[in-house]
């Protein structure tokens, strides 16, 4: 099965397969398929066979330095974060060891493109990085057993999840540290669960070319089946919905003295056979809406 991805050309946005040689554009090769990444997994497992035919059959690849790539799932549905999931970031959080997954949610206003730029907040310079695993559901599901939690997965991707750190702690909630505009870049494609074994993949954070985070997804305390049975306990999973499973610790907040993100700077975050995201920092423009 061929990458997925999302991606701007020639002046609108696109669903595509990502291949050796380049990207399909599926509007061209298949365009009895929907045209957006929640309707195509909605669509089940026959569309996808469709667009591996149609991926296997297309006449034309556009190069991939050609296209801007989207995050894969423009608009989750639900954007989910699990903290406290490497035992190196707990340590370095100074905080217990979590008995159960800690679930939070991030708004899905937050999503961002691979390459995208990331705001600098006007409202804090506490700025930091979090290099993570993120999975794509693919089924509409309820009260997953973890035996079966693979069956609802559709793949995996590469995540930054930003956070606004005096924004994040001020409160016992999370949402509002973790939510700002810009603050969850998700790519650079969706690598489907047939292709990548999810339970040791390298995980690197680079800032300005300085190793911050390197770990293995093996060290996860909740491992992907057990992200997928417990909030599914609670509520419903759809397609598209964006789950990112933790960071391990390096974080740049931990560090001594603190090293936040600041204008200029670049985080690269790479997972072995998933890829990488890599995002510069500005100044948050003035999008004041009233």
């Amino acid at each position: 099965m061929p990458k997925l991805c999302t991606f701007h050309h020639a002046g609108t946005l696109r669903i595509g397969a990502v291949t050796d040689d380049g990207v399909v554009d599926l509007s061209e090769a298949a365009p009895e398929l929907p045209t957006e990444t929640c309707a195509l997994l909605l669509a089940g497992p026959d569309a996808l066979r469709r667009v591996s035919r149609a991926v296997a059959s297309a006449t034309r690849r556009l190069p991939l330095d050609s296209v801007r790539l989207a995050s894969p799932v423009p608009r989750p549905p639900k954007f989910l974060g699990i903290g406290l999931n490497y035992s190196d970031h707990v340590a370095e959080a100074k905080l217990e060891t979590p008995k159960l997954p800690v679930v939070f949610t991030k708004q899905v206003t937050c999503v961002t493109g691979p390459y995208d730029d990331v705001h600098l907040p006007r409202a804090s310079s506490l700025l930091d990085y979090e290099g993570e695993l993120g999975f794509v559901v693919g089924r509409r599901c309820r009260h997953v057993p973890r035996d079966r939690a693979h069956e609802v997965i559709a793949g995996y991707l590469v995540a930054d999840d930003v956070s606004v750190r005096d924004w994040q702690l001020r409160v016992s909630q999370w949402t509002m540290g973790k939510s700002f505009d810009m603050h969850g870049p998700l790519g650079p494609w969706l690598t489907t669960a047939d292709a990548i074994d999810p339970g040791a993949l390298a995980l690197r954070t680079w800032v300005n070319g300085e190793l911050r985070q390197e770990s293995n997804t093996r060290n996860l305390i909740f491992d992907c089946a057990a992200i997928v049975e417990y909030p599914s306990t609670s509520f419903t999973l759809e397609p598209g919905d964006v789950v990112v499973t933790g960071t391990p610790g390096g974080v740049g907040g931990a560090m001594q003295p603190p090293q936040f993100l600041k204008v200029g700077d670049v985080v690269k975050v790479e997972i072995e056979g998933l890829g990488a995201v890599e995002n510069r920092v500005i100044a948050e423009p003035d999008t004041a809406v009233i």
